[in-house]
């Protein structure tokens, strides 16, 4: 049986009467739109509530499932006592959905629990449905830091383990919008917070989940959102389904964006297998960067795809610049896969003898000995780019003279030193530039350290 129904929630615990004390009022639209869906769940009737949350626990590279029976959550962190919500849990299914997980090479399981209670992502919807209906089992999952296509990929194992099964599932995606949409909200206001929101809702309410993978991070990033690797999920889950959609309730009152939306499944629609239409937009798009790599980036991707393959460094190719090889110079090669860092490692001065050897050395570390990341594998190499940072020598300075735009910086206490490349996305100011140097290398803001900065030539 397929899922008969997913539903997007927002988590304000202020919507929830107790914790509220009267201000549930002032997005009555919200909690209004709450009480409809709860009394659509009670006639659906479902066997079990799969809820995702950006506020279970989260890996960068795994998606958690809730083991055990049973949890239990309330509300006492937000003032409350005696609001406690109990579920049982779907055992069976997330045995299931972890034996799946392996056999399909996600990572996704019931691993590295630290904490057993319900979050508020699960609280607050739960709060609602219980009013109406309570016979039911949950399997709860968290998000992770891995690309959209994993999150979607995940989404498709629920629905297939829901089918294998043969349950009655209800899809609960928890998550919030933008909390940066008023100056009296909890992060101030930023201008990509109303616009994040209204392309989202206006996604949501089309059913056009596409845009929920193909989303600008910068802009989501700036507008501080909760949900979207939630909704990903649910998409996922609704891969290939035809589906009602509709938008119940926005609001943003506090500074934060509530959206409630509904999607009842009404059958199969093959045109909307959105992994299928997003791997096509990003293999174009990778052609399209492939073919206008310079001869820089170009050595990088070979460096990293035959050290991958073949587990040695690239003997020096024919075809190179005379400056790549007569010049020495330190160089930083960094990875993304979908547009995410997947692998960043450089060299401050050269130790190489040449600006060849030393890209063939930093793009082998880049995907393999990064210690953020597991190393590249084979099938991953033709999802990557790649770009090349040639350093200038660096110069004292003062942090008047930084400009995170134009320079990187060194910051260096006695034998602990740490770098950060310019022009790196959401580091705009001075201070989060050396901030994040900082704690690269792990020098206290109360340590005396000193500055030096230098320009790079990017290579992308």
């Amino acid at each position: 049986m397929p899922i008969i129904a997913a539903y997007v929630l927002p988590h304000p615990p202020i919507v929830v009467p107790e914790v509220g004390k009267g201000e549930e009022r002032k997005i009555e639209n919200t909690a209004s739109a709450f009480r409809s869906v709860a009394k659509e769940i009670n006639v659906f009737k479902p066997d079990t509530l799969v809820i995702t949350s950006p506020h279970s626990i989260m890996y960068a590279d795994y998606f958690h499932i809730s083991p055990g029976d049973k949890a239990k959550g309330d509300f006492s962190r937000f003032g409350v006592r005696g609001a406690e919500i109990s579920v049982k849990y779907d055992a069976e299914f997330v045995r299931c959905l972890g034996k799946s997980a392996a056999a399909a090479d996600i990572s996704a399981g019931s691993s590295g629990e630290k904490d057993k209670s319900l979050d508020h992502g699960a609280l607050v919807p739960l709060y609602f449905v219980n009013k109406e209906f309570s016979d039911y089992a949950v399997v709860r999952a968290g998000i992770s830091g891995l690309d959209p296509l994993e999150h979607y990929k995940f989404g498709k194992l629920i629905a297939a383990v829901t089918e294998e099964l043969n349950r009655r599932v209800v899809f609960i995606a928890s998550g919030d919008l933008s909390h940066k949409l008023k100056n009296s909200g909890p992060y101030g206001f930023a201008p990509e917070g109303p616009e994040f929101d209204k392309k989202l809702t206006d996604a949501l309410s089309e059913g056009d989940f596409l845009k929920l993978l193909t989303f600008d991070p910068k802009l989501s990033d700036a507008a501080g959102e909760c949900g979207l690797r939630s909704f990903m999920i649910m998409a996922g889950a609704l891969d290939g389904k035809a589906v009602d959609s509709a938008l119940l309730s926005y609001e943003g009152t506090f500074g934060v964006g509530y959206a409630v939306c509904a999607f009842k499944v009404k059958g199969s629609d093959p045109e909307r297998r959105f992994d299928l239409r997003f791997n096509e937009i990003n293999r174009k798009v990778l052609e399209d960067t492939k073919g206008r790599e310079d001869t820089y980036v170009r050595l990088a991707r070979q460096a990293a795809e035959y050290y991958v393959k073949i587990g040695s460094n690239l003997p020096l190719p024919d075809g190179l610049l005379p400056e790549m090889l007569s010049r020495k110079a330190g160089v930083f090669v960094s990875c993304k896969k979908r547009g995410m860092l997947r692998g960043c490692i450089g060299t401050i001065a050269p130790i190489t003898g040449s600006i060849a050897e030393e890209i063939i050395r930093n793009a082998r570390s880049s995907v393999a000995e990064d210690p953020r990341f597991n190393p590249v594998e084979r099938n991953e190499l033709a999802l990557l780019t790649y770009s090349v940072d040639i350093l200038e020598e660096p110069e004292d300075t003062e942090f008047y003279a930084l400009d995170p735009e134009k320079y990187g910086v060194i910051v260096t206490s006695g034998r602990k030193r740490g770098l950060l490349l310019p022009n790196l996305e959401g580091v705009d100011t001075a201070e989060k530039q050396v901030e994040i140097a900082l704690q690269k290398a792990g020098i206290s803001i109360s340590e005396k350290y000193t500055l030096q900065r230098f320009e790079v030539t990017r290579h992308k």
